[in-house]
């Protein structure tokens, strides 16, 4: 086994687990979580702190900057360097965090067609939609890559564009690129552990006192400050939950019970789609918590498994 991967949906105990996982199984945690990956953006991502990390090397936190354009393919490349360098060092990977996305396509390796992509053809294929239309832009896809095109909207337009993008520098379809990767067999040998609640009541009442928590530890004024470093509201780092509905109340003066109110809501409907999302996997092992996590339990669990495999 290559490395272990403890996820589950946001508020669930990950991070605390996590660590404690590394210190009983000599691994680093390399970071699963797509808001983590910013700098600046501590309280409302719920990065851990030093006290937290208790020693622990963790990765993949702190890559980049709010204003950048970060995807998935960039985090595939960086996390796997920094999986790679754990394993050659004789340590165990642990991924910790709920973007499920991150964590599926580090696993299988998917190489996303080229995904460095050409910035002057992207321009040109935006230029043509913005003109042409949605309609026509999908219809000129349907020609060469027909199962794709009956996946998308014609107001879809970052993934029209990317289809076509990726056929005209490779050749190949997208449709073809992931089912050539689905063909091959996983880069990493993974075991999972998801993290949930046995009443899912439970978990909403937890993500709700951990908003009331980061407000308490100065959320509002981080928003703040990045807005006054000259972040943009409206790049991708600054649409995450807890920010763009902080950003609403101080740009354009909507009450802070309506805004707090709304980020409890929106992280709520997060959790479940991140469940959604992971009871797909029937690979994944669940641990379920009772009204709150019992970090020593679990880490009992992971031990006793890694002991059956004959691993530690």
């Amino acid at each position: 086994m290559d490395l272990l991967v403890i996820t589950g949906p946001t508020a669930t105990g990950k991070t605390a687990l996590g660590v404690s996982a590394a210190l009983t199984l000599n691994g680093e945690v390399v970071s699963a979580d797509s808001m983590q990956i910013y700098k600046r953006m501590d309280i409302g991502t719920a990065k851990p702190s030093p006290a937290e990390m208790c020693g622990i090397p963790h990765h993949m936190i702190d890559v980049a900057e709010p204003n950048d354009s970060y995807s998935v393919s960039r985090y595939v490349g960086e996390a796997s360097a920094c999986v790679d360098d754990i394993i050659s060092r004789g340590k165990l990977p642990i991924l910790v965090g709920g973007t499920g996305l991150y964590i599926d396509s580090l696993i299988s390796g998917r190489d996303f067609a080229d995904s460095s992509g050409d910035p002057s053809l992207r321009e040109t294929l935006s230029y043509e939609y913005d003109t042409s239309g949605g309609n026509v832009m999908l219809e000129r896809l349907r020609s060469f890559d027909p199962e794709r095109a009956e996946k998308l909207h014609p107001e879809d337009r970052r993934r029209i564009i990317r289809a076509i993008e990726v056929y005209m520098l490779t050749g190949k379809t997208i449709t073809q690129h992931d089912s050539e990767t689905r063909a091959r067999p996983p880069r990493y040998n993974a075991v999972k552990f998801a993290l949930t609640f046995k009443d899912r009541d439970d978990l909403y009442s937890r993500i709700d006192s951990r908003v009331d928590k980061m407000i308490e530890a100065g959320l509002l004024r981080e928003v703040k400050d990045l807005l006054d470093s000259g972040i943009s509201e409206n790049c991708t780092a600054m649409q995450a939950i807890g920010y763009k509905e902080l950003v609403s109340h101080i740009r354009r003066g909507e009450s802070l019970i309506n805004a707090l109110d709304t980020i409890k809501r929106e992280s709520r409907r997060y959790a479940k789609r991140q469940l959604t999302w992971l009871r797909r996997d029937q690979a994944a092992n669940w641990i379920e918590w009772e009204k709150s996590p019992d970090i020593d339990s679990a880490r009992q669990i992971l031990t006793n498994y890694f002991q059956s495999l004959g691993l530690k």
